[in-house]
């Protein structure tokens, strides 16, 4: 039976929206970027990299290091960032409660729509409780022919729903993700907490959230009120 409410259905994001993975992934290539010699503050690194796919920044790189971006360096840098993860990575203040009253609000329809290859994202979900919410219903960006800030990945999780993009909310916290939300046509809810790493509220605006909110536990009333 699907909900009274004005949503079908809630697709999130994964990385800063529901794991806290930022912070660790942008360590371990600002890391492998220094020692390239491409030198960049943890600040500076958020600002290029934050909802990108590194692979999609090839020529950035290697224009910035004078070096290509080999398959073999993109492979070494999924295993120390995995490794770090796997030690370090917990979920987003506020998630697990917000997440299992979104789930039971919405009768389960509910998806993981991450621009991360799925292997990451089911990883940090597993490691911070969050799995069995999301699974089998986990679309990763790399399995698409176009990750984001295109819409596929969202339409994806939305037709497995069988839900249409437009009764989706899209929970995102980067204006890459918020402009795939918007592209496919959903209603999009950008998170922005106070913390220095996200995308602020006017940039997030400015790429099509309708509501910009800062703690997890608004998310639940946001959504069916």
């Amino acid at each position: 039976m699907r909900p009274a409410h004005r949503f079908d259905a809630v697709l999130f994001d994964c990385d800063g929206v529901l794991v806290d993975s930022e912070p660790i992934t942008h360590g371990v290539l600002r890391d492998m970027l220094a020692e390239r010699g491409w030198e960049l503050t943890p600040a500076e690194c958020m600002r290029i990299f934050l909802g990108k796919a590194v692979k999609d920044e090839r020529e950035r790189i290697e224009a910035a290091t004078g070096r290509p971006l080999t398959d073999d360096w993109l492979a070494d840098f999924r295993r120390r960032r995995n490794e770090q993860l796997e030690r370090r990575v917990g979920p987003i203040a506020g998630v697990p409660a917000a997440v299992a009253d979104v789930h039971r609000r919405f009768g389960g329809r509910v998806a993981c729509a991450t621009g991360a290859d799925r292997g990451k994202a089911e990883m940090q979900l597993a490691k911070c409780g969050l799995l069995p919410f999301f699974d089998g219903r986990v679309f990763s960006g790399h399995e698409m022919p176009r990750s984001k800030p295109a819409p596929d990945v969202y339409l994806a999780a939305a037709a497995a729903l069988a839900a249409q993009p437009r009764r989706c909310a899209v929970v995102e916290d980067t204006v890459v993700g918020v402009t795939a939300g918007a592209a496919a046509g959903a209603t999009v809810f950008g998170y922005s907490p106070p913390e220095a790493g996200h995308d602020g509220a006017a940039a997030l605006r400015a790429a099509g959230a309708v509501h910009v909110f800062t703690r997890m536990d608004e998310l639940p009333g946001l959504l069916t009120d």
